[in-house]
């Protein structure tokens, strides 16, 4: 094991105590507000383009984020996990968004790390920034612009961003307005916001694939399920965290890590009282797909003992988790360049994988999203409504249903 790996580990936990240390209050304290999972970036010879850059130097790049609850205090957090080389900032600011590429000036605020203005973020290493005062409500939009002076190759980004973010040359990260900008639809570097809260804040992570990462939702909306799950919660101190990446598996690795492999880091490292999981799809859909051609059809009891594992460590830091049952897929991706990613054999797999998470009792609580999507003429196929035409992702109206049928019953009642 080479020392870049040795150190990733020792980085998570350092970022995860950073992030429990006492406030300066001693009734206050920091909680996770937005995220975005890491992901490795690919070669352009994948099915899929990245969508970023694969290099940006002396290059100015502005996010907009919108969080769940809010806190008097924020501070962001940034990762290189996948990078092979150190990732330098120049110089790096948080405020309001005032609508696309523009802030609200008055709130802009330099971030520092440690106390200085920039930061090199090593290979593999996420790195937090020190907090600063800035008044961010419930549901508001933060900006966070981050400058790269050097020649940076993007290693590590989030691929579904559903949100453009702004690209323009040099140091313009105190702009009152990006103009002329590039738009993107990625998140490079940026994984997480976080508040200083003085009420008491539940947190629900909610561990997913495209499905949850809102592919194929209006962007710039925040139509995904977890946003619209945030939007009723918020009013309750409740933040919701979206851990979903698209193409995402609970066993195998695909457009990232599988979720056994980044349970730690994207779930666990958030200390939430609840995580969410809507995960299996990928598991049974891409197995003989042009996607995965070669890989073993997945069955029902290998994925069930994925879920099994997810479960045990949940329980093993006193969190509840919660199962979704797998939504319609027949006649999948019909225009896509993904070919033969269902098949009957593979429906009989989630009908048994969905059976089980229903009756098993092994999830501390269930919510059917298969029974709310399916359509009740043809079960193996969403309902034309809730359909966003390519037979696997929902569309606005499908995640609105998803969002409305989460209780918080399921998600914080007693196991």
């Amino acid at each position: 094991m080479n020392a870049s790996a040795l150190l990733k580990p020792l980085a998570a936990a350092a970022l995860a105590v950073a992030l429990s240390a006492p406030a300066s209050a001693a009734d206050k304290h920091w909680v996770g507000t937005w995220s975005a999972s890491p992901q490795a970036t690919w070669g352009a010879d994948f099915v899929l383009p990245t969508g970023t850059p694969p290099r940006l130097r002396d290059q100015t790049l502005r996010q907009v984020a919108r969080v769940s609850v809010g806190g008097g205090r924020v501070r962001i957090a940034l990762s290189n996990a996948y990078g092979a080389q150190p990732v330098t900032i120049g110089a790096a600011r948080i405020a309001l968004s005032a609508g696309g590429s523009r802030i609200d000036p008055a709130s802009d605020r330099v971030l520092s790390f440690g106390g200085q203005p920039g930061v090199t973020l090593p290979p593999g290493a996420p790195m937090l920034s020190d907090p600063v005062d800035l008044d961010v409500a419930a549901l508001g939009e933060v900006a966070v612009s981050l400058y790269l002076p050097r020649d940076t190759a993007v290693q590590t980004f989030h691929w579904e961003g559903r949100q453009d973010a702004y690209l323009v040359a040099g140091d313009r990260t105190a702009d009152a307005q990006l103009a002329r900008a590039d738009t993107l639809q990625t998140r490079p570097f940026l994984s997480g916001v976080y508040v200083e809260s003085a009420r008491p804040t539940r947190s629900v992570v909610v561990l997913g694939d495209s499905i949850t990462d809102g592919a194929a939702s209006t962007p710039n909306r925040y139509q995904r399920w977890p946003d619209l799950l945030a939007q009723r919660l918020a009013k309750r101190d409740i933040a919701v965290l979206n851990a979903g990446i698209s193409g995402g598996q609970v066993l195998n690795d695909g457009m990232g890590v599988s979720a056994l492999a980044r349970f730690e880091r994207d779930v666990l490292s958030l200390k939430p009282d609840t995580v969410f999981v809507l995960l299996g799809i990928n598991d049974i859909g891409c197995p003989g797909s042009s996607f995965e051609p070669t890989r073993e059809a997945m069955s029902a009891p290998r994925l069930i003992a994925g879920y099994r594992q997810l479960i045990a460590r949940a329980h093993s830091h006193g969190v509840r988790i919660v199962g979704a049952t797998l939504t319609p897929f027949e006649g999948a991706l019909p225009d896509a360049p993904i070919h033969d990613y269902y098949n009957a054999d593979k429906d009989k797999v989630r009908q048994a994988v969905n059976a089980w998470i229903r009756d098993s009792g092994e999830f501390d609580a269930v919510v059917d999203f298969d029974a709310i999507t399916r359509d009740p003429a043809h079960p193996q196929r969403f309902l034309p409504a809730y359909d966003s035409g390519d037979r696997l992702h929902p569309g606005d109206a499908g995640y609105r249903a998803m969002a409305a049928a989460v209780d918080e019953a399921a998600l914080f009642g007693p196991r």
